[in-house]
């Protein structure tokens, strides 16, 4: 029987664990969520196969970065409160803090090789986005019905631009879901323990509420830079369905349309974030830094970083205390179905704009992004090694 650690040890246990897998984890969250098995599945026993698969399947189940509220869950059974903090602390800053970094540089740098650099993360973007929009098609439209409702959230985007388009885009696919992906076999459940009681659980859904419903209207009544940022932040984190590549449509949507970010930043800054470890919520953090509202700040960048992981965290823990009776409900799993259809929807929406509009301005650029789809999808190339070979490729195209 190994020796139990004090429970600051604990803390100091995960943190020191989390930063590690930080500064490392490469790929994804598909790629992380495999990451954190081996290392606390395999190595350190924290808990059981089981156990780990059943929190794999809530944290996929909610909005949210589903790496990132895996982690978090972890950090909270080995340490507690103080635990869950650390674990997302240090999984979160390596990737926050090198993108603010990128963009504290990208302002100073001129001449043609930066410029190739920038042009080249820009068609890495298209390159990285098409390659989700394939892979979540196979596994989450794999009959008729949801791609019919991937369609159908294609012509709502489309109809219906901005931020509106995109929450009807989910919500219709939701309802879809409950009425058209019943007849799915249900997903089966194991019991999951977790210190969170049902006090806490309500407390954080009423925070998680109050914030949606709150911080629009106070930005709307007060004008704030500080509170539009807050909400523009804290909605897009809300409704993030089916991983981070989501966030692309909805931050758009937020700070590019609305004038805080323009187009080349935001690529450019969407195809850093694929070259570093650690959520791709991160980049966040980039757009904090070089937007408009609180004049491209570190505070901009903690704030936008923070307030974008704050609602799947909150749900998380809201979700806890109940999920063991809450997922066995057939109707539930079939609202997902819908919903996780209609992401792909919008995700490929958002492949042609702004995406593929703003960063393929000619057949060389369409030929190396095509070039990253296939060492993407083909070669399986990680995903840090295309965007530094096509970073190379923006500077010869430039130059």
């Amino acid at each position: 029987m190994s020796h139990t650690p004090h429970p600051s040890g604990r803390v100091r246990e995960v943190f020191g664990a989390f930063l590690l897998l930080g500064l490392t984890s490469f790929g994804g969250p598909i790629a992380h969520l495999s990451y954190f098995r081996t290392e606390f599945v395999e190595r350190r026993r924290w808990l059981s196969e089981q156990a780990y698969a059943d929190l794999v399947a809530l944290c996929q189940f909610l909005p949210g970065p589903a790496s990132s509220q895996v982690g978090f869950a972890l950090g909270l059974m080995r340490g507690g409160a103080w635990g869950a903090a650390a674990a997302w602390t240090a999984f979160t800053l390596p990737s926050a803090i090198v993108l603010v970094l990128f963009a504290l540089g990208t302002a100073v740098l001129e001449g043609p090789v930066s410029q190739g650099i920038i042009h080249g993360l820009k068609v890495t973007a298209v390159a990285i986005v098409a390659h989700a929009v394939w892979g979540m098609a196979r596994s989450l439209c794999p009959d008729s019905r949801r791609a019919g409702i991937a369609l159908a959230a294609v012509f709502t985007v489309v109809l219906v631009s901005g931020p509106l388009g995109q929450v009807a885009a989910i919500m219709i696919g939701a309802l879809a879901g409950m009425v058209l992906c019943r007849t799915q076999d249900a997903t089966q459940a194991h019991t999951l323990s977790l210190p969170v009681s049902a006090r806490v659980g309500h407390l954080a859904a009423l925070a998680f509420v109050l914030l949606l419903v709150g911080l629009p209207l106070l930005a709307w009544a007060s004008p704030s830079a500080t509170l539009a940022v807050m909400d523009a932040f804290y909605r897009a984190g809300a409704l993030v369905f089916g991983g981070g590549h989501v966030l692309l449509p909805l931050l758009e949507a937020e700070v590019v349309q609305s004038g805080w970010v323009t187009p080349d930043d935001f690529l450019a800054g969407y195809g850093a974030a694929q070259a570093v470890p650690g959520p791709l919520f991160t980049f966040a953090a980039y757009l904090g830094a070089v937007m408009g509202p609180l004049g491209g700040s570190l505070l901009g960048a903690a704030l936008a970083l923070v307030m974008i992981f704050l609602p799947g965290l909150l749900l998380l823990v809201a979700v806890l205390p109940h999920w063991n009776r809450f997922r066995r409900w057939v109707g539930a799993q079939a609202l997902m179905r819908g919903a996780n259809a209609a992401v792909v929807g919008i995700l490929g929406a958002a492949l042609y704009h702004p995406v593929f509009t703003s960063a393929i301005l000619g057949p060389h650029e369409f030929a190396l992004a095509l070039t990253g789809f296939l060492l993407l999808s083909v070669w399986k190339l990680p995903a840090w090694a295309v965007v530094i070979i096509l970073a190379a490729g923006g500077i010869v195209i430039t130059l």
